[in-house]
């Protein structure tokens, strides 16, 4: 018996409700002990707002090495690096707001998620079966044959991405001295997030 194989893509767009953000910071001394105690005192000032409800910091990695300036030591360096998730979106512009206060040394972020993609997958994955169903029955048609039962199902490559947009940053950032970073005036609300699915099919063909 004929068969038929043929590729199906399903496609689902839902809005991020979870965020991440990474933040590092770096202070130097004259000897290693000194640069962790002034690290200590710069991290301090932010570990109140990992605190709050719906933020929760996934990873902290401390660092510390020796400088040096050519073959000679010149004191220490110590660094921390954080990687916070925010599932309250609600938060995220005052977590930023008091991360850019604290003055890291890099901040990148937010990074959108989905904390749960199973029903978009599974909408995603209808949406794969019927677009190889539709490519199946355009063959059969072309054929002059009908389309059989399916045969045999394969997954293929799951992805998730999210919407890139263009958004534009308005003064306020930094804000004045003694004033908190109006982050909220850069736009960084909740992007969209596209789940793909994607599965190869094999239908029978009838005559």
């Amino acid at each position: 018996m004929a068969e038929v194989v043929t590729k199906g893509v399903g496609r689902v767009e839902r809005t991020a409700d979870r965020a991440e953000v990474q933040v590092s910071f770096e202070a130097t001394g004259s000897t290693r002990a000194e640069a962790v105690d002034r690290l200590t005192g710069r991290v301090a000032a932010l570990e109140p707002a990992f605190a709050r409800p719906g933020v929760e910091v996934r990873s902290r990695q401390l660092t510390v090495n020796d400088n040096w300036d050519g073959s000679r030591r010149s004191g220490g360096r110590a660094s921390q690096n954080y990687v916070v998730r925010v599932d309250d979106v609600t938060v995220l512009d005052e977590l930023l707001a008091a991360a850019v206060a604290a003055e890291p040394t890099w901040l990148g972020g937010p990074n959108w998620q989905l904390s749960d993609d199973a029903e978009a997958v599974a909408e995603a994955q209808g949406g794969a079966v019927a677009d190889a169903r539709r490519r199946a029955e355009g063959y059969a048609r072309a054929l002059g044959a009908r389309l059989g039962p399916l045969r045999l199902l394969a997954d293929g490559d799951a992805e998730t991405q999210w919407a890139v947009e263009s958004r534009a940053a308005v003064a306020g950032y930094g804000g004045s001295p003694g004033v908190p970073p109006q982050v909220d005036q850069l736009s960084l609300e909740a992007q969209r997030i596209t789940v793909t699915v994607r599965c190869t099919a094999t239908w029978a063909l009838l005559d």
